[in-house]
């Protein structure tokens, strides 16, 4: 069997994101016949010995300390940004004039303007065959993929009402430390941008209507908190010194989407109890189909045209081969878990990047999230007044 031609990887930041970043470029050509095979040719970041342990640990060749020179080596033909938002337009649109292929970390940007220019970095960089995806991951989880192709067919009919929430409990403590996704300057928002992104994206994906206008209302419960003075993942360790939380704890947004649907919303990192809640339920004039990613293999589906004397949920158990990515992996019955859908993210990408074609989601996909985004915020901030999202300029 004849190897593929190799696709050298750049992976700038190295922690949360990173590690599951990097057993995705791991993982996918050992699962998936790719026509390129992904290389872990160079990690980088600030530290050098704490780089140089990423490295080892999760298995790069090469180590950078200055992500500008990471980008223009020679033997890297794509750049993957893991690094905080504010960072993100930066890095991806020097990647891309530098003729290197760009996954970026969601949200796209901290703001709409720095989410506009990378969008139109990405659109001038495919003239030149240079191709660019945010990453909104959960779109590869095999029971998302199928709840979009239930609603493709028209098994749900008209949709009708979405509800979506994404919920976590990570700083439901106010003793938890500061870390940069409470700094608005690093993260440009809290929950909103960090797990509203997600749901904001996934229902935009799972209907495929866009979101037309919202209403928004956010809050932050916590204004002070002790300032870490170390970090690992989401967990810390806070000192003495108290500093702001410049961010939303919790936000909530009603909505309208472009078929006539309406939405409620809702991302909070408050709910004591849920470790990583995003779910969502689709109601339509034929059905319903549900899903929570805390039990990610299953999607529940409602048929209303069934006899009322059984009807019911069915309870879905997406792990057959037929089921999107499924045949790769394990038997049936066998679930997958979250890093699952990092590696399929790679192997769309890796498939986009070797035929020439836009993977998705694109940039300008991330740039209608941040749209919605940042009127959601402006509604919060303008005593919750009606705002229609603007598709284009």
């Amino acid at each position: 069997m004849t190897a593929s031609p190799p696709l050298n990887v750049a992976m700038i930041g190295y922690a949360f994101m990173g590690a599951a970043h990097s057993q995705a470029w791991r993982n996918a050509p050992r699962f998936f016949d790719l026509p390129l095979t992904p290389v872990q040719q160079v990690i980088c970041g600030r530290n050098p010995e704490a780089l140089a342990a990423a490295a080892a640990k999760l298995d790069w060749r090469h180590t950078e300390t200055d992500w500008q020179a990471a980008i223009t080596r020679d033997d890297v033909d794509l750049v993957d940004v893991c690094t905080p938002g504010d960072t993100h337009a930066e890095i991806a649109i020097a990647a891309l004039e530098a003729g290197k292929h760009v996954l970026c970390e969601k949200p796209l940007a901290n703001t709409v303007a720095e989410a506009e220019q990378m969008a139109a970095a990405a659109e001038a960089a495919r003239a030149n065959g240079v191709l660019a995806m945010v990453g909104f991951t959960y779109r590869r989880v095999p029971a998302v993929q199928f709840a979009r192709q239930l609603i493709a067919e028209g098994r749900l009919g008209t949709i009708r009402q979405v509800r979506a929430q994404y919920l976590q409990d990570w700083i439901a403590d106010a003793s938890a430390p500061l870390s940069w996704r409470l700094d608005k300057t690093r993260a440009g928002s809290g929950a909103l941008g960090d797990i509203g992104a997600h749901i904001t994206d996934l229902i935009q994906f799972v209907t495929g209507q866009a979101i037309t206008g919202v209403v928004g209302l956010t809050e932050t419960f916590v204004k002070e908190r002790p300032v870490a003075t170390e970090f690992a993942g989401l967990s810390g360790t806070g000192g003495a010194e108290l500093g702001p939380v410049t961010v939303d704890d919790a936000s909530i947004w009603l909505a309208r989407l472009a078929g006539g649907a309406i939405g409620t919303f809702e991302a909070t990192r408050f709910a004591w109890g849920r470790k990583n809640g995003l779910r969502f339920e689709i109601n339509g004039s034929a059905g319903s189909l549900a899903f929570d990613l805390e039990d990610l293999n299953v999607l529940e589906y409602f048929d209303a045209g069934e006899d009322a004397r059984t009807a019911g949920y069915r309870r879905i158990l997406v792990t057959e081969p037929e089921h999107p990515f499924i045949s790769a992996w394990w038997p049936a019955g066998h679930g997958l878990g979250y890093e699952h859908a990092f590696t399929h993210q790679v192997v769309d990408l890796v498939t986009a990047v070797a035929a020439g074609e836009q993977p998705e989601p694109s940039f300008a996909d991330g740039l209608a999230v941040q749209r919605v985004l940042a009127a959601v915020e402006e509604s919060a901030q303008g005593g919750s007044t009606w705002l229609d999202i603007p598709t284009a300029g």
